[in-house]
């Protein structure tokens, strides 16, 4: 979605602070900054057992595997259906190259902040280190400091964004998100065989795999239960994949009006079906509502590729899933329209429906 933006204006107020700079001024303290306190957490505090759910985990080598890929292809369909996120197990990513962009984006975020700002996000932009989703000095903030980049296609990379230290992030950053790439396509492949659609009705709107990635640096803060490390949304995309860099854990998802706590299984990516995809699907893949909250001792860091479409195009049902139940939509204007609902849970997928 980051290419979109070239083209599509959307105000975002450039802020200077950096989450992790205030949390380590308040460590002693112990005092949150008024801008970070979210009040609505007291109206929401319902979290579901962990143990009362068990997020489905796809192995993508029985999904290649003709011997066990119709059991796992309808594991996969039923995942997809009830509850718009797996996990991914087996998925075939180099786990040396897993590791080392593990490394790299640790190093890169323990670096000084002045080194970091080499890369900051510019007025009005969307690419590089800072925030996110800032339309004013009067808003809540999140508890999150980030790295965006845009990474496919890859002749549209702004390098002016990828950091130089560690040296070896760029080369280690092309290579995992090609890997990503590859395995997000083998998905969308299978989930048209699940749905019994065209590979190329479904793959055209995602042509070219358009690929960003948005890495998370959630410090540790003592009044955790007070501070969001990332509002409750849906990601306006079509499939995002979550690597946990640490094993530190904060994804919650809301299900059946509750939210719980996904508990990443070592080495899995954490797939997620995109308000694009539920559109797509006419809605039988589900774009679920998600955020991620703060340990009080630990840091936490992951990397959420995000797979979005190919513009210009246009948005909506494929045909052969039956009478349509969202509008068809420019992609453009759907880019503008997800970015100005401001993270609002599914208000925009929801203001689509027919």
């Amino acid at each position: 979605m980051a290419e979109a933006f070239d083209e599509i204006k959307v105000a975002f107020v450039c802020l200077e602070e950096s989450v992790q700079a205030v949390a380590a001024t308040i460590h002693d303290s112990g005092e949150v900054p008024e801008r970070y306190i979210r009040p609505e957490i007291d109206a929401d505090p319902v979290i579901a057992d962990a143990g009362s759910y068990t997020l489905p985990t796809i192995d993508m080598s029985r999904l290649i595997n003709p011997e066990f890929s119709q059991e796992e292809l309808a594991k996969l369909g039923s995942a997809c259906e009830h509850w718009g996120f797996f996990q991914l197990v087996n998925h075939g990513v180099d786990q040396v190259l897993s590791q080392q962009i593990k490394a790299d984006v640790s190093e890169f975020f323990s670096l000084p902040l002045e080194e970091k700002s080499a890369v900051a996000i510019p007025p009005n932009g969307m690419q590089g280190f800072g925030h996110h989703f800032v339309f004013s000095k009067e808003q809540k903030l999140d508890w999150v400091d980030l790295l965006f980049l845009a990474t496919r296609p890859v002749e549209e990379r702004s390098l002016d964004f990828w950091p130089k230290k560690p040296c070896t992030f760029r080369e280690t950053l092309h290579k995992y998100t090609t890997e990503l790439a590859n395995v997000t396509e083998l998905l969308f492949r299978f989930m048209a065989e699940d749905l019994g659609v065209d590979h190329e009705a479904l793959l055209g709107t995602f042509k070219g795999l358009p690929q960003s990635v948005r890495i998370n640096y959630y410090p540790p803060c003592r009044q955790a239960d007070k501070v969001l490390g990332l509002s409750p949304h849906t990601d306006g995309i079509g499939m995002t994949l979550l690597l946990h860099v640490n094993d530190v854990q904060g994804l919650q998802i809301r299900k059946d009006g509750e939210w719980f706590s996904v508990q990443a299984l070592p080495g899995a990516l954490v797939v997620n079906i995109g308000d694009v995809l539920e559109i797509i699907t006419n809605g039988k893949y589900k774009s679920i509502e998600h955020q991620a909250v703060i340990n009080p001792e630990k840091e936490r860091i992951t990397i959420a590729a995000f797979h979005s479409v190919h513009l210009p195009c246009t948005i909506g049902p494929l045909q052969e899933l039956g009478d349509p139940r969202y509008k068809a939509i420019d992609g453009f204007e759907y880019t503008k329209g997800y970015f100005a609902a401001k993270l609002e849970g599914r208000r925009y997928l929801e203001s689509l429906k027919l």
